[in-house]
């Protein structure tokens, strides 16, 4: 939590290049290249209680913490620091929006003020609290006061002692009484609170989700489907779907050099269902189902050289000892476009699966390929571009035998080793590859 004058934000809350950053860039979301847990260790109350040294940085004036209605209007979204005047902000927008179920929040902390009026209002309106991404130092005051409270797994509380500063920026320790008992008021247990407010207010004790949950700071742990996406909330408009979807699936750009207008509909698809409450998991699930089937479009006329360079890659990647070996064979078996798409290429994945499509799409025109003869439903936009791996017997596979099977085909000369790897780089697309425009389940 944060404390000075009203209890002062604190500096690495307040710095672009500070905290916040350092927990998006991957602490705090799930993406391919997420970094090593932070350093150290406190657990009074089961595994999972780590801190997280965070330099202070001098704090510059930070912009008005951004509070926004969703859509359909049961969700309110706050995002950023907490800096004055959101408390009251958010009690206009609460007695404007009577539907209000729900708040999502993400913050890096701010005002401990402000935090606490927040978390009041949150009770007084009986709201829901949810964590997508992070909530930082005076932001756990206001998450701890929902009716409920709800994070990922992949979500993450961070916790220290507050304090003031001086003139000179320097930090003061404070009493922790307000905070303490704004705790466990909430129901936290008393050893949790205990560890929290013994960090150092330059460091953070970061749990993990099930710890929270344990000792009640949560009320337990959700799925990304289970409410609406708020990863428009900055901006709802195709440019932005457009940028979040390159972030999601980074070769996409490479198709899209290829063969432009490829994103659009995706955005277009995205777009329509953040409007109409998709579940942040249904939305990316889409997205990388449409995007698969866009990458392997986009290979599937590529010469020999090319498919066995794929081949080849796809091999190294279910050989390759790591925990997500086996998210990486159920990519495999679904075809090389899921492969390319999954979120967990590492950088020389990435770089070498944008030189592929880069030979392959420049093998031909900006025209969409045509299925290989024979094959095909009949509809243009289904990645149906060879039967046969579609058998029940080719969709059991386990890994062992997709590993097999790829190095069968590589062992034989080039031209036959892509005849072979065909059926195994594009088999039958399942029907939720190609999710359909239509509204999503609506949110729980």
């Amino acid at each position: 939590m944060a404390a000075g004058s009203r209890r002062a934000v604190r500096g690495v809350a307040c710095a672009s290049i500070g905290l916040a950053v350092a927990l998006t860039a991957g602490i705090l979301f799930a993406g391919p290249d997420r970094p090593a847990s932070p350093r150290g260790a406190i657990d009074p109350v089961g595994s999972g209680l780590s801190t997280h040294s965070a330099p202070v940085a001098a704090a510059p004036e930070a912009p008005p913490t951004r509070i926004v209605l969703g859509p359909g209007g049961r969700d309110l979204r706050l995002s950023g620091e907490l800096t004055e005047g959101a408390a009251e902000r958010l009690a206009r927008l609460l007695a404007a929006h009577r539907g209000v179920e729900r708040i999502h929040l993400t913050s890096e902390g701010g005002l401990v003020d402000e935090g606490a009026a927040i978390g009041a209002l949150i009770a007084a309106h009986g709201l829901v609290t949810y964590v997508p991404d992070y909530c930082v130092s005076a932001c756990t005051l206001a998450f701890v006061r929902g009716r409920e409270r709800w994070v990922l797994a992949e979500a993450r509380l961070g916790f220290h002692a507050p304090y003031e500063t001086d003139p000179s920026g320097a930090e003061i320790a404070v009493d922790s009484a307000p905070e303490r008992a704004a705790y466990l008021a909430a129901g936290v247990s008393a050893d949790f609170v205990e560890a929290a407010l013994a960090i150092r207010p330059d460091d953070l004790m970061i749990p993990e989700a099930e710890t929270l949950v344990r000792a009640g700071v949560a009320t337990g742990i959700v799925e990304a489907d289970r409410f609406p996406d708020s990863t428009l909330d900055d901006g709802a408009d195709a440019e932005r779907a457009r940028a979040v979807i390159l972030h999601d699936v980074p070769l996409l750009d490479a198709v899209e050099a290829g063969v432009p207008g490829t994103v659009a509909p995706i955005a277009a698809w995205y777009l329509d269902g953040y409007r109409r409450g998709r579940p942040e998991g249904d939305a990316f699930a889409g997205i990388r189902g449409m995007a698969a089937h866009a990458v392997a479009r986009s290979l599937a006329q590529a010469d020999p050289g090319v498919l066995v360079d794929l081949g080849r890659m796809i091999l190294r990647a279910m050989q390759r000892p790591s925990p997500d070996r086996l998210q990486v064979c159920a990519a495999a078996r679904a075809g090389a476009g899921a492969v390319l798409t999954r979120p967990r290429l590492d950088a020389a994945q990435r770089a070498q699966g944008r030189t592929l499509l880069a030979r392959a799409l420049g093998l031909r025109s900006t025209e969409a390929p045509p299925a290989p003869q024979g094959v095909g439903d009949g509809d243009p936009d289904r990645p149906d571009l060879t039967t046969a791996a579609a058998s029940p017997t080719f969709r059991g596979r386990g890994c062992s035998a997709l590993r097999k099977a790829f190095t069968a085909a590589l062992a034989r000369p080039a031209a036959e080793a892509a005849q072979a790897l065909r059926p195994l780089l594009f088999p039958a697309a399942p029907a939720q590859a190609r999710p359909a425009l239509e509204a999503s389940a609506q949110p729980r």
